[in-house]
């Protein structure tokens, strides 16, 4: 899958791989000791970096609001602290300017977990949901999903259509079981 096509892209980077998968792979036993201390040691260092450009103020502005400034990088902080690697530095600088985004893209998530098993009613003629895309009518005709979670699985199925389907639904008066 393309990176851009992704849902939840700004969640899903490559930079912040380990920080997702790591905890992941400590339970089901694939992390070692040593690579989870040094996963921890990591996270933490985030998460102080983090807490101390939001206390610490230039003015009335704190450091985390002139960071998320489009002009301004980590590097030309004038409290930048050279004691930490470039890829801690870099994921502080990347949670702190696209906050917003992310907090968005995660109250998202949580809303479709929401959906996940609410039942579509067998009688809906996605044929006729001129707005959603042709290959979405397509797919939800051929496959005849039971809820929105299958049908937000099928490929070619975009969380645009899952969110048209659902207008539609409410518009019809036809609450999700």
């Amino acid at each position: 899958m393309f990176t851009s096509r992704a849902e939840y892209r700004l969640l899903l980077r490559q930079d912040n791989a380990d920080l997702r998968l790591t905890p992941l792979g400590r339970t089901v036993g694939l992390v070692d000791d040593n690579h989870w201390q040094t996963f921890q040691t990591k996270q933490r260092a985030i998460e102080t970096e983090i807490d101390r450009l939001r206390s610490a103020r230039d003015g009335s502005a704190t450091y985390a609001e002139i960071l998320r400034r489009p002009e301004i990088t980590y590097a030309s902080l004038p409290i930048v602290d050279h004691t930490l690697p470039h890829d801690v530095t870099q994921e502080v600088e990347i949670q702190i300017k696209y906050e917003g985004y992310i907090a968005r893209d995660l109250e998202q998530i949580d809303r479709f977990k929401k959906l996940e098993d609410k039942r579509l009613p067998g009688w809906i003629d996605y044929e006729k949901i001129s707005a959603l895309r042709f290959e979405s009518r397509q797919k939800l005709t051929r496959f005849r999903p039971d809820s929105i979670g299958q049908a937000s699985r099928l490929s070619g199925v975009t969380p645009a259509d899952i969110a048209i389907l659902l207008v539609w639904l409410k518009r019809s008066g036809q609450a999700l079981q």
